[in-house]
């Protein structure tokens, strides 16, 4: 237990670091994005970003399970 809550720690402050590199790259503006604007509504579901993100990090973590 304490090592996966280090590893999750280590995680996000990676994350952090490289977080003005990461909000660089074009995560939510995917084709198959759903976004809706109207006039007094807007409506976003970032589907295909969220399946990419799935499989990377199902991929991750295949590979740090092996």
């Amino acid at each position: 237990m304490s090592r996966t809550l280090i590893l999750i720690g280590l995680c996000i402050i990676v994350i952090g670091l490289f977080w003005p590199w990461l909000s660089k790259l074009p995560l939510g503006q995917l084709p198959g994005d759903i976004t809706i604007r109207r006039e007094n509504f807007s409506f976003y579901f970032p589907i295909t970003t969220m399946i990419l993100l799935s499989l990377l990090i199902s991929g991750l973590l295949w590979l740090f399970n092996r």
